[in-house]
């Protein structure tokens, strides 16, 4: 089944779903910020088909979010190690940590991202790195960037109307 191309799209959403929008691909990168490097260690623990890991390691080599780097030569074998592009997607998986825990665990948080210092888990919530203030609807909005189509400038006028009572 051919996916769609989403890399000529001007959304930043649909270019990133392009790279690691399938749920394997995502596992995987989880799994190297955990540590594991090597395909049958990716493979033991995803529980995924060899072919199928293949693919997605390839697509995400592809991607740029890993590299591909020869530990042995005989026999050739190689590793996965996250490239800076791959480390920098470090903040979407916290973001799904903390969406999953809020809304998907009844049982309880299995996963927890707490203080190297005090242990204590932290309260997640996106921060303006310029102002230090939390990213909220009431004092953040989208804007058109530089390259944004007329459509999106549209439907962001659009959105970005006060409400009138």
């Amino acid at each position: 089944m051919k996916h769609t191309d989403f890399g000529s799209m001007p959304c930043p959403i649909a270019r990133s779903l392009g790279k690691v929008g399938e749920w394997w691909s995502i596992l995987i990168l989880r799994d190297a910020f955990y540590g594991l490097t090597r395909f049958d260690e990716f493979e033991k623990s995803l529980k995924i088909a060899p072919n199928m890991l293949t693919r997605r390691l390839a697509g995400l080599v592809e991607g740029g979010l890993m590299e591909r780097r020869q530990y042995s030569a005989r026999p050739p074998r190689y590793e996965y190690v996250l490239t800076k592009a791959g480390r920098d997607f470090k903040p979407v998986l916290l973001a799904f940590v903390a969406w999953g825990n809020d809304h998907l665990a009844p049982e309880g948080a299995s996963l927890l991202v707490v203080s190297r210092e005090t242990g204590k888990p932290a309260d997640q919530v996106l921060v303006d790195a310029n102002s230090g203030l939390a990213i909220n609807d009431e004092d953040y909005m989208f804007a058109p960037g530089p390259a944004a189509t007329d459509v999106m400038r549209s439907r962001l006028i659009q959105i970005n109307q006060p409400v009138r009572a």
